[in-house]
């Protein structure tokens, strides 16, 4: 018997909360050439709070919207910063593209992926280019939309997503930062990885190995 989408969901906040610990360090240090240092504390704590909130959710009755909505919410009152409110934002709108929907098949998962980018992206005002996580999030999505409309497979569907992210990350290292505390340092931002872009590839890798994996 498959997993319900519902316990798929949830694993997948699980993984994205263990491959953040993973790298929480390398984030740090990343973070630590253009901002503050802290990027990689900051996504642990937001994600340990994300599985703490969804330790009190009966997986046998909630919703697949309703895993989304509490990560958000468990997340933006851990995470006051910046990075809060974008996830929180991205993630209650994968909720309502979810909300009526118990199959995580692959249009499913594209719906959400775009869902989370477009949030991100109209909460921080930023677009492709200004050196982000949404030089991420915007790429794996476009994917996602191309992966279904060529009908890939589901392993060939989350190659394409997945090596979009990492593409994305990689090319912040060639951008200007025009956004967040690394706009202060303009050119000497050329030559860093941006560490929201780095993690959300990371989240990404995590999401292709948890998710999604229901039988369709």
């Amino acid at each position: 018997m498959s997993e319900t989408a519902t316990r798929v969901l949830a694993r997948m906040f699980e993984r994205m909360s263990e491959v953040i610990e993973t790298e929480k360090d390398h984030l740090s240090e990343l973070d630590g050439a253009i901002g503050d240092g802290d990027h990689g504390i900051t996504m642990s704590i937001g994600f340990k709070a994300v599985n703490a909130a969804l330790s009190t959710l009966d997986l046998d009755t909630a919703s697949p919207s309703d895993v989304l909505s509490t990560a958000a919410s468990g997340f933006l009152n851990a995470v006051g910063a910046s990075t809060g409110p974008l996830y929180a934002t991205g993630f209650r709108r994968a909720a309502q593209a979810l909300a009526d929907r118990d199959q995580l098949d692959l249009a499913a998962c594209r719906d959400m992926l775009g869902a989370i980018s477009e949030g991100i992206r109209d909460r921080g005002k930023a677009q492709r280019g200004d050196k982000t996580m949404l030089d991420v999030w915007l790429p794996a999505a476009e994917a996602a939309t191309a992966g279904v409309a060529s009908n890939l497979s589901k392993p060939d569907f989350w190659k394409a997503v997945e090596n979009a992210a990492e593409n994305g990350a990689a090319a912040t290292a060639t951008m200007i930062a025009t956004k967040g505390r690394a706009a202060r340092l303009r050119e000497r931002s050329l030559g860093h990885a941006d560490p929201g872009a780095v993690s959300a590839a990371a989240l990404i890798k995590a999401i292709a190995g948890a998710s999604c994996t229901q039988a369709e």
